[in-house]
């Protein structure tokens, strides 16, 4: 097996089980909620939605950690570690308590909006968010545990705390929610996450490279370590909340079809995060080994490209065929009504040619990320953003079929922009190495 693909393969597995772990919180909610009905599902789907989109806010601190940290372990420069972790400490510490308290304020506004005014629904959202939006400072807390991790080269731990935090889900989540409903599920998750938090906490202590750092100044004074960790994270943060806002506002388009659309579209979503994990998996390795690796010669960020896109994209052709062939049986899992699993098995059997493509990007983007070159992804998915919300209102006359469309064309663009992106850059790094050999 080529050497890339090898480590890339060897950081991305516990990647990819600890994003599972946490989807699967997800479905557990989403299955157990389906008991409660359509608009109990609704409610929660875009409660959950929201969630990911506040994540892509916590990666301007997890994300920018990673990077930066990486960056100081391959120069093996331990100031520059401490300087990295105390950074994405003190961003961790400004933006959580905005966060918390704008969504706990503006909850009932926020549910209104997606869910389209009035409704069952929206009451149910606003129950789910009260108990939620507090949530989210432990949620943000882990994910600069995670970050600070991952950046040592340590992607084992954070997917051992993930798998302990959505164990003891699997175990609450139905109790929670028998005695409290949509709340209940939401207690549950931040329960069990305060859990893993402090697990976190004692193995950030135990880490082999932190130790060894611990009583080194750190390289940068503590404004321009977080200086640098949001002008790092920014970009990464920016591109997945858009994209996450963007699949919250997909919500609002399949909404115009009905609620049963809107169930099915929740259920088939939360499926999908099976196959996207694994691409978002493929990315942070991909990010992580470029950031270790810098410095060490361009041929190997183009060869890391080359293997991110083989291995998410071998996943993404698997994902495509499963999904169109085992449609009826995973909606029936969900316990879904007629209405319901007819409208999921149509949107799980038309969104394959949108995972492929999906699958070639993300992981391609990492190695942007890893290299420093995160703002230029960024304008790549402003731009896919762009083209996908208005195909995906002009063609939801064609029902959800028609959003799928939408989402494949918009991939498409991003992969050939990306695609145009890496090859320019090959061919300036080509021609900064024959000026560099006739001088």
């Amino acid at each position: 097996m080529n050497a890339h693909r090898r480590q890339l393969v060897s950081l991305a597995h516990p990647v990819y089980l600890e994003l599972l772990a946490s989807v699967a919180a997800g479905i557990i909610n989403t299955v157990w909620v389906s008991r409660l009905g359509g608009p109990a599902v609704a409610a929660v789907a875009v409660a959950t939605n929201t969630e990911n989109v506040l994540l892509g806010v916590a990666l301007v601190f997890a994300s920018g950690t990673t990077v930066l940290v990486a960056h100081a372990r391959g120069a093996r420069d331990p100031g520059a570690v401490r300087a990295a972790v105390r950074g994405g400490l003190a961003l961790w510490a400004l933006i959580t308590p905005v966060v918390v308290a704008g969504g706990f304020l503006l909850r009932e506004p926020l549910a209104r909006l997606v869910l389209g005014g009035e409704g069952t629904a929206v009451p149910l959202a606003v129950a789910y968010f009260t108990i939620s939006m507090p949530g989210i400072t432990v949620f943000f807390a882990q994910q600069l545990v995670d970050g600070i991790l991952k950046g040592t080269g340590d992607t084992r731990t954070p997917m051992r705390l993930a798998l302990l935090a959505n164990g003891l889900i699997l175990v609450c989540d139905p109790v929670f929610i028998h005695f409290h409903g949509v709340q209940g599920a939401a207690a549950a998750t931040a329960l069990c996450r305060c859990v893993a938090l402090g697990v976190g906490l004692v193995a950030l202590r135990r880490n082999k490279l932190l130790r060894e750092c611990a009583g080194v100044r750190p390289a940068v004074s503590p404004a321009v370590s977080l200086r640098r960790t949001f002008t790092t994270g920014l970009p990464m943060s920016a591109d997945f909340t858009l994209r996450q806002t963007g699949a919250l506002v997909l919500v609002a388009v399949v909404a115009r079809l009905g609620v049963t659309a809107v169930a099915a579209y929740a259920i088939a979503y939360k499926v999908m995060y099976v196959a996207t994990m694994a691409f978002y998996a493929v990315r942070q390795a991909a990010s992580i080994h470029t950031a270790h690796t810098r410095g060490t010669g361009r041929d190997a960020r183009r060869a890391i490209g080359r293997q991110a896109v083989l291995v998410s994209g071998t996943a993404g052709l698997a994902a495509a065929v499963l999904l169109f062939v085992a449609a009826p049986w995973i909606m029936a899992a969900f316990g879904a009504g007629p209405g319901v699993a007819h409208e999921g098995v149509l949107f799980l059997r038309c969104v394959g040619p949108y995972l492929l493509l999906m699958a070639c990007f993300i992981a391609l983007g990492g190695v942007f990320e890893g290299s420093g070159r995160a703002p230029v992804l960024l304008r790549v998915t402003v731009l896919g953003t762009a083209v996908q919300l208005p195909l995906a209102y002009g063609l939801t006359g064609l029902g959800l079929p028609g959003v799928c469309l939408a989402l494949a064309l918009a991939m498409a663009v991003q992969c050939g922009a990306a695609l145009v992106l890496f090859r320019r850059d090959r061919n300036q790094e080509e021609a900064e190495a024959f000026l560099a050999r006739a001088a």
